[in-house]
């Protein structure tokens, strides 16, 4: 009944966020206390949840029950299923109430919203530092660990992702299966073609708040801001320069 009515009876400490069920809140704190239960018994990698655990199972069993009866191609997960096919349809039937950009899914919309209300719920054990996202603070630890457990088979070059090799991969094969449904330019990576799109919209979605200048990136305002601040991360390992873009 919590369906219809909305009412979410239990809510975190924390965070403040709230669940229409306990399971579902005892699940959540996961995120605040780290503690991952579950563990695959091939590589030993932990998880949060037990659907968590078996999806990443299909990683080296190589199952993937869900097919796509236009491109047959096969995925672990009804939901990458779905995703996969509004690519197809060019079907985004959520809309941020903020800037307008329409999204596949309410989870890509909803980690959109942070970029406009800031929030960053997940935390680095390690060093402390906040994302806005959880592969994102995933992605972060391996910096920490070194871990790269996804080898390219052409090159061998390792990623700590599986996403990320995918990526890779198709650098060797000349994949791009992203195409804008304006000009017909096809591009390797979802993000490389959004960014894309912005030559035909205009749209400049991340505003700096020192000048006001905007940009069609969140990592090109990232770039500039450094104009600013005179950060210059990258240093030439030859002589004592460094700069601020790599």
């Amino acid at each position: 009944m919590r369906v219809h009515t909305g009412e979410k009876s239990f809510g975190c400490d924390v965070c403040g966020k709230r669940f229409t069920r306990q399971g579902n809140l005892k699940t959540h704190m996961r995120v605040h206390t780290g503690e991952k239960p579950f563990a695959c018994n091939v590589c030993g990698k932990r998880f949060r949840t037990q659907g968590s655990l078996q999806t990443h199972k299909s990683i080296h069993t190589g199952e993937k029950p869900f097919a796509f009866d236009v491109c047959e191609k096969r995925f672990t997960t009804q939901g990458s299923l779905q995703r996969h096919k509004s690519i197809h349809t060019g079907e985004k039937p959520f809309g941020c109430d903020f800037c307008g950009k329409r999204f596949r899914s309410q989870g890509n919309l909803k980690e959109h919203m942070r970029v406009h209300t800031g929030e960053k719920s997940f935390g680095c054990d390690v060093c402390g530092k906040r994302f806005s996202r959880q592969r994102n603070l995933e992605t972060h630890k391996s910096i920490h660990t070194g871990e790269k457990p996804f080898g390219c088979d052409v090159c061998g070059k390792g990623f700590n992702q599986k996403q990320i090799l995918k990526r890779h991969v198709r650098v060797h094969t000349g994949e791009k299966p992203f195409g804008c449904d304006v000009c017909g330019k096809r591009f390797t990576t979802q993000g490389n073609l959004e960014t894309h799109k912005s030559i035909h919209t205009g749209e400049k979605p991340f505003g700096c708040d020192v000048c006001g200048k905007g940009f069609n990136q969140k990592q090109s305002l990232k770039r500039h801001v450094r104009v600013h601040t005179g950060e210059k991360p990258f240093g030439c390992d030859d002589c004592v320069k460094i700069f601020i873009r790599n």
